[in-house]
């Protein structure tokens, strides 16, 4: 059988990335203790390269995966409760490209920095255990760090692991592996008191929202704040003005995507280099099943 042109670039593609992403390094996973750092310099776990097909990754556990289709994914993933389920939460273009932060795993990094062949890399920051256990409840910039909040979600299914004493996270070029970072404000609620702060967010006011929250023991309480900056503590405000904060948000939609199947949503948009970029989700009220993305070249 003979293949046409395109047809053989669309291999050579899939097959680059499935080497790339078969090759395995012993510094790969994190450490057992979250605090410890490998200062190696960051590696892609992918160089990708989009042609006339569609690239879709599905997430899994030890990262984003290739996958043929959309359809490959469907219902591969029992669907549960978001708060628990592998899934872009947040979304953040930048110059050089994209940042991604999954819930329960870490950080991916999409980046025009292949000179040579004009591809994209693709960087993977994970967690390792100890972000298997949380939430991510935000997403900021501190002290131009790229910071995701995590805290401990109980609204479906009680979870056996301690409040996290390491909340708030980034990561730079410099490893794989994502670091912690100290906020005064954030630190002013210890978990070794119950505390827990489970939202940051950036309202569109300008204002910085966060909400901590001690929900066992006989002071629970309840608390919000807004500031005009993480430097500064904030303000007591109200639970209405807290809710009336969050950002509205749109349904995605794009001509350019492809479509999905029944079930499944676009859920961010952005652009690296040549390529379109989009997050999926399989999606059933407050669970998600199959999550990952897809690049489109434009």
């Amino acid at each position: 059988m003979k293949l046409r042109a395109s047809e053989v670039k669309t291999f050579l593609t899939i097959l680059v990335i499935f080497m790339l992403m078969s090759c395995s390094r012993n510094n790969n996973t994190p450490p057992n203790n979250p605090a410890t750092v490998i200062w190696m310099g960051a590696y892609p776990t992918a160089i990708l390269k989009t042609g006339e097909q569609p690239l879709w990754f599905q997430l899994t556990e030890k990262g984003p995966v290739h996958i043929e289709t959309i359809e490959d994914a469907a219902y591969t993933t029992a669907l549960v409760p978001w708060t628990y389920a592998l899934h872009i939460r947040f979304t953040r273009e930048t110059e050089d490209g994209i940042i991604l932060v999954v819930n329960r795993d870490g950080f991916l990094k999409l980046s025009q920095d292949d000179k040579e062949g004009q591809g994209i890399s693709l960087y993977r920051f994970s967690g390792g255990d100890f972000w298997k256990q949380y939430t991510v409840g935000g997403f900021f910039y501190y002290e131009d760090n790229p910071t995701a909040l995590l805290y401990k979600d109980e609204r479906f299914l009680a979870s056996p692991s301690p409040l996290p004493r390491l909340r708030t996270w980034s990561f730079n070029m410099n490893s794989n592996t994502p670091f912690p970072l100290d906020i005064p404000i954030i630190e002013r609620f210890p978990a070794e008191e119950g505390w827990d702060v489970d939202t940051l967010r950036l309202g569109e006011d300008g204002m910085i929202y966060y909400r901590a929250a001690r929900r066992s023991g006989v002071q629970q309480s309840l608390l919000m704040f807004r500031t005009p900056n993480l430097s500064q503590a904030g303000e007591e405000i109200s639970i209405e003005d807290f809710f009336n904060s969050a950002p509205h948000e749109t349904a995605v939609s794009n001509s350019s995507l492809p479509p999905l199947p029944q079930g499944f949503a676009y859920t961010g948009t952005g652009t690296v280099g040549g390529s379109l970029f989009a997050s999926w989700e399989e999606q059933e009220d407050f669970s998600i099943g199959a999550a990952g993305f897809v690049l489109v070249k434009r």
